[in-house]
């Protein structure tokens, strides 16, 4: 009787656990997974986000990155024999077929063409090796430091690895970029199939724009070794979310729940306004002794209910302005923090124009101070 009651009391404190967790945070299948806001950078929810693992083809986000930032997306391709013999998923590129590389770049997010990756990295960093050494620099001034490329497709190298947090910042910066967004959220691509009456038809191979309402990206992957890997993105109210898991047996499936807890739990709050008054300064040798300093740009967070009430506001100006001001000049920035980490900030500017005294007034000037 004893030992049943004890059975029933654990099994009760774990499903109350259970509730609690349901509650706070997503029940994810994956080994690594995150959730980041898109604008601010802020993590939302995160499992083992800084193991280093393979990404398999994930990888292609960031030679979609490279080849759009190139300015080069008009350009033909010629495409090598080695790059039509690439191994895996492929788009059938036959040697000597003339590409442009924004063609391959359809090629490489609708369908993840491993030919298409190799012939961009060919054509764009001379080898696919100094290719993939573009694509790891990129990576660290992302902030992904985590990372290394050993190739533009996410085929399996030893040294070719990523992290679920390192992957988010690379998925940030590029739907940052509108023509990375525009590839990444057509649904079917027609492109040339050279020395053929028809074309290659891409249907987008991923299955979250139709299995979540607001969901406008990005990327799956997959090897023997890395998993099921995805990197997924949805907007609502402009409001922009990144997820990413790693090794995940449930790949959509923790994709619609990471999405869903960081709709349900938090919300987009607007901090600072722009063209918000938010200090007044003492001005030195100025028609006018003060000015009021605005906000430069407006600021938004994703907060849970009441957090609002956490945040701290740090001012970083000089202690004295000096005349002459320019409407507009910038003379400091506000720093917000949630708790001990930045997590915004914005330039201060000079509502209005202060000119500088002439010499009586500079004279006068001294005068009241000593008397």
């Amino acid at each position: 009787m004893r030992k049943n009651f004890a059975v029933f009391f654990f099994v009760c404190l774990f499903m109350q656990a259970g509730l609690v967790f349901a509650v706070d945070s997503p029940l994810v299948t994956a080994r690594s997974a995150i959730l980041m806001d898109q604008a601010t950078g802020r993590i939302l929810f995160s499992k083992n986000a800084h193991e280093q693992l393979p990404m398999a083809s994930t990888t292609k986000i960031m030679t979609a990155i490279l080849a759009i930032e190139s300015g080069r997306m008009e350009e033909t391709v010629i495409v090598s024999e080695y790059a039509s013999l690439v191994e895996g998923s492929a788009v059938d590129l036959e040697a000597g077929e003339e590409k442009t590389v924004e063609e391959l770049v359809y090629a490489l997010m609708l369908r993840s063409g491993n030919d298409a990756a190799t012939a961009i990295a060919e054509h764009l960093g001379g080898s696919v090796e100094k290719f993939a050494e573009k694509m790891t620099r990129r990576a660290r001034e992302l902030g992904a430091n985590q990372t290394s490329f050993l190739n533009p497709h996410g085929l399996h190298q030893e040294e070719h690895f990523s992290t679920a947090y390192d992957l988010a910042l690379i998925a940030a910066h590029a739907m940052s970029l509108p023509q990375f967004r525009e590839v990444i959220t057509k649904r079917e691509k027609r492109i040339s199939w050279t020395g053929r009456p028809y074309e290659r038809v891409l249907r987008n191979q991923n299955k979250l724009l139709q299995l979540y309402e607001t969901a406008n990206g990005i990327k799956t992957g997959w090897t023997s070794l890395a998993g099921r890997c995805f990197v997924g993105a949805a907007a609502r109210n402009g409001w922009q979310l990144v997820s990413v898991v790693l090794n995940a047996p449930q790949m959509w499936e923790d994709t619609v729940r990471l999405l869903d807890f960081g709709y349900a739990h938090y919300r987009w709050e607007t901090v600072v306004e722009v063209g918000r008054p938010l200090k007044t300064m003492q001005v030195q040798g100025g028609v006018e002794d003060r000015v009021v300093l605005l906000s430069g740009e407006p600021l938004g967070l994703p907060l849970k209910e009441n957090e609002a009430d956490l945040l701290r506001f740090h001012f970083s100006v000089p202690e004295l302005l000096r005349a002459p001001l320019q409407a507009g000049e910038k003379v400091g920035s506000l720093h917000i923090y949630f708790g001990s980490q930045q997590v915004g900030e914005v330039p201060l500017l000079a509502a209005s124009e202060v000119r500088r005294k002439g010499l009586g007034g500079l004279i006068w000037g001294i005068f009241s101070r000593l008397f």
